[in-house]
């Protein structure tokens, strides 16, 4: 190319303003600039809190920076004259740009930079490249097409690679110092155009830039400097956003479009000059700086494929390990891929699976909800936002042996190249299963017997009450007469045994229908649903009679044959309650009710079957009642103490008393019999029957200190003897009073020796061996044998009022009466007669010989003072016969 035509091709160029006074004005101005941005970003650094030293580093290296260019800038004009092109002002505005393109890089976060150095490295230089390309073919090709001097390029160059080394991160970053670098990006952009503008200044007419490109530097140093104290706005809610990542990203790619554009069409023109080296360079470097970046992409690629085949394969394998199949199905359910582990689970091999179809393998029942979830999870309806993630299902799933196992599946999306399928994580969860089965089963049933419990039945009949229609249901209680003392006769297991054997009676005997179950301890409960025993609902009086039926049949099942124990017999029989439902009534008062109709039935001597009626709850209402004022009044000191004379019949003389309880409600006497059976039951006749034992031993030691020989009588149930410390509580009542044991009488009644006959007659025996006497009260009308005579030696016998008072009209039992004081007087026993109410029986009991004698006709109950009284006025015989009245 011809220096004409070169001066032609930058005629363009040169019409702009320059010259001498052009020059000036630039470096005046770059260097003015340059100077207050130094200043502003070095006062700025200093001024920044402790805490943002990267912000101020980068500050320094922009003022650092800023001072190498305007030194440079300002030593231009003077270096104009020098032979060489590339001047040492040139070297001192590239070392500046360089300063600058530092501190402008440490303005960005560190995650601006993208995912790796070599990946930032090779986009900046594919846009540098790009960029030279673009305006290398465009403008400077022609220029240097004849020149020697391609030196002069190296500070455009050079700024050219430091702008486009850094915008990426100064475009990308959102910090706090992102004006000040992209204030900085702008004064790089500056500089590589007056660069650029100042080596085709040397090129065409060897003289100064333009007036209008020199000016662009100031003004971007302008702006670096008033960009360190722009107050930036409080952001609401969350920051703005800078440019997308994506157009940063895609900014080289654009860039080396454009390049090979701008080549194509520069070859199709006419092509660049044979002797040109550069573009060559630049275009190829471009090329094998992309296959480069290609290639490590594509290694990247198949490493983060590699990677993740083997994260899944990693999680297929962990999945196995722990118990679970792994399978790969499209969203029909066909399957693609299956673990190994399903042979070891199911019995299937992984081959013989592929290519079929899940839901041939899950149950029927459940095949509906497994459609579902594939269909969820791979809809081609919704959004890929709106997609399901994932679901659990369960299951059950048929194994190779035919059974079904329940088990518990997660449905996750498993994306692939071609279709989108679902991943299925399956456990078995069989013994889960089993053991949730067991503790529901535990929990309603009895583990003795296998009969459904309490809870059981009181929910059964809830819900048979609430749909109840026409017919009659009734509740039957059981309860084993009898059975307290076979746990301590044959043990808890040989008890335990016992009752399975019963629930196996009682379940022979109950309808299929019917609802047996233990209610607890020796209790059964039965429910009959429209009458029991299968008959039909809404039959009337026939329901009921089948009830009552029913409960005779368990009665009768009960005590048929003995229990077979320890290779023992033990034979029981039942107390049955029978209540039925009345519209409204609810469960737990129709249950109740038959509780307290078994306990009427205890109550009346077992092995028998009582109806509920009302007025047994109300009996069993005032029975509390009552126990809780027997409680009230024992605390409040209401019980009085009255004592019967015992008198010698052949002298009349009183010889003892007989302590006698007596309970004043206020001013109202409550009858014994009223209260007694009450405090009996409820345990309060221990500290009541302690209450008497001490008042009346201190009351007769008191008489005997008087000189009156006169011995104490009480009476003792079951209860007191059993109750624990017995023997002890008499023996402290005797020291506390002083009353010798010989004049204490303690009377049992022959029942007593029958029922628990070897606790009571050791206790028994421990008071006689003490010295305390024994007397069998109500002798001839209990179940006693003389043998028990024998066991326990006991002093006097006393005869029942019942045969008194038919003596003289009742030769039956006078004959009876008589044969009792033979039989004591050949035992060498005492005997007393109770009940004497008229002379004539007085008479023929002196003549029997009977030598004791208490009633109405001889002395009445009396307080203390009435003892006293008759003490004091009469040490002498009462009078033998008293007025009845």
């Amino acid at each position: 190319m011809t220096a004409a035509a070169v001066i032609g091709a930058a005629g363009p160029a040169a019409a702009l303003l320059g010259g001498a006074p052009a020059a000036a004005v630039t470096a005046i101005a770059g260097v003015a600039a340059g100077l207050i941005a130094a200043v502003s970003l070095l006062i700025a650094a200093v001024r920044a809190v402790p805490h943002s030293g990267r912000r101020s580093s980068a500050w320094r290296w922009l003022a650092s920076g800023s001072l190498g260019w305007l030194a440079g800038v300002g030593m231009r004009p003077l270096a104009e004259g020098t032979p060489f092109m590339l001047t040492f002002a040139d070297v001192l505005v590239v070392a500046g740009t360089v300063l600058l393109a530092i501190g402008c890089g440490r303005t960005a976060r560190r995650r601006a930079y993208g995912r790796s150095l070599p990946h930032y490295v090779s986009s900046a230089y594919i846009s540098a490249a790009s960029l030279f390309t673009i305006c290398w073919v465009a403008l400077l090709g022609p220029l240097y097409a004849g020149s020697d001097e391609p030196s002069t390029l190296a500070s455009p160059v050079v700024c050219l690679l430091a702008a486009c080394a850094v915008a990426p991160a100064a475009l990308a970053s959102r910090s706090a110092g992102c004006r000040v670098g992209r204030a900085a990006l702008l004064v790089l952009a500056a500089a590589t155009v007056q660069e650029v503008a100042t080596a085709i200044a040397r090129i065409t007419v060897d003289g100064p830039p333009p007036l209008v490109t020199g000016m662009l530097t100031p003004v971007a140093f302008l702006l670096l400097a008033a960009a360190p104290w722009v107050v930036r706005p409080k952001a609401r809610g969350r920051p703005a956003r800078g440019p997308s990542s994506l157009i940063v990203e895609g900014a080289p790619l654009a860039l080396a479009a454009v390049a090979t554009v701008v080549l194509a069409v520069r070859v199709v023109t006419g092509g660049p000059e044979p002797s040109a080296v550069v573009l060559p360079v630049a275009a190829g470097s471009i090329v094998v700086v992309l296959l480069a970046k290609v290639f490590v992409l594509a290694l990247e690629t198949a490493s983060m494929r590699g990677g993740l085949d083997s994260s899944e394969r990693r999680l297929i394998h962990l999945a196995e390990s722990a118990g679970d199949v792994i399978v790969v199905c499209d969203r029909d359910g066909e399957i693609r891929e299956i673990g190994a582990g399903v042979e070891a689970l199911y019995g299937y091999r992984p081959r013989e699976l592929v290519g079929r179809s899940i839901l041939d393998y899950v149950h029927s029942e459940d095949a509906p909800a497994v459609q579902s979830a594939l269909k969820a999870l791979t809809s081609e309806d919704d959004l890929p936002g709106e997609r399901q993630g994932a679901c659990r299902v369960a299951c059950r799933v048929r194994a190779a042996d035919g059974t079904w196992r329940p088990a518990e599946s997660v449905a996750t999306r498993h994306p692939s190249d071609v279709e989108d399928l679902v991943l299925i994580s399956t456990r078995d969860v069989s013994d889960q299963v089993a053991l949730r089965n067991q503790v529901v089963h535990l929990t309603f049933h009895d583990g003795v017997t296998g009969l459904p419990n309490r809870a059981y039945f009181e929910e059964r009949t809830r819900e048979v009450l609430a749909r109840r229609g026409g017919g009659t249901t009734a509740v039957v209680f059981i309860d084993l007469d009898g059975f307290t003392g076979v746990n301590d006769s044959v043990g808890h297991a040989g008890g335990d045994y016992l009752l399975s054997q019963a629930a196996r009676r009682l379940r022979a005997a109950v309808h299929a229908d019917d609802t047996l179950a233990r209610w607890g301890g020796d209790e059964f409960a039965v429910l009959l649903e429209s009458g029991g025993s299968g008959q039909p609902s809404g039959s009337g009086p026939t329901d009921a009679q089948s009830a009552i039926d029913l409960a005779e049949r368990l009665v009768r099942e009960v005590s048929a044959e003995p229990f077979r124990v320890a290779d023992r017999d033990i034979a029981l029989t039942a107390s049955v309650g029978v209540a039925f439902a009345e519209d409204g009534v609810p469960a737990g008062d129709l249950i109740r009710n038959a509780d307290v109709a078994t306990t009427r039935a205890k109550e009346l001597g077992g092995r028998r079957v009582e109806v509920f009626a009302a007025h047994m709850h109300a009996d069993v209402v005032r029975r509390l009642e009552l126990a809780a004022d027997l409680q009230r009044a024992l605390l409040a000191g209401q019980f009085a103490i009255e004592y019967q004379p015992v008198v010698d019949l052949a002298t009349s003389r009183v010889t003892a008393v007989e302590a006698l309880v007596r309970w004043w409600r206020g001013s109202t006497l409550v009858p014994p019999q009223q209260f007694l059976g009450a405090a009996e039951d409820t345990g309060l006749i221990v500290p009541l029957g302690e209450w008497i034992l001490r008042e009346s031993c201190r009351e007769v030691a008191a008489w005997r200190a008087s000189s009156w020989d006169i011995g104490l009588s009480l009476n003792l149930s079951t209860r007191q003897i059993t109750a624990p410390r017995f023997v002890e509580t008499v023996a402290a009542a005797l020291a506390e009073s002083g009353l010798p044991a010989s004049a204490l009488t303690l009377e049992v009644i022959e029942e007593m020796l029958v029922e628990d006959a070897e606790e009571i007659i050791g206790r028994l025996s421990e008071l006689r061996a003490m010295g305390v006497r024994l007397a069998i009260d109500d002798f001839g009308t209990g179940y006693a044998s003389l043998a028990l005579l024998r066991q326990l030696p006991v002093d006097l016998i006393k005869i029942d009022p019942s045969f008194v008072c038919g003596l003289g009209r009742d030769e039956t039992l006078t004959l009876l009466t008589r044969t009792i004081v033979r039989l004591g007087h050949d035992l060498g026993l005492m005997v007393v007669a109770e009940g004497i109410e008229r002379p004539e029986q007085l008479e023929l009991l002196r003549e029997m010989g009977c030598t004791r004698g208490q009633g109405y006709l001889v002395a009445r109950p009396m307080a203390a003072r009435g003892v006293d009284s008759l003490m004091r006025t009469s040490l002498a015989p009462v009078p033998p016969l008293q007025n009845t009245a």
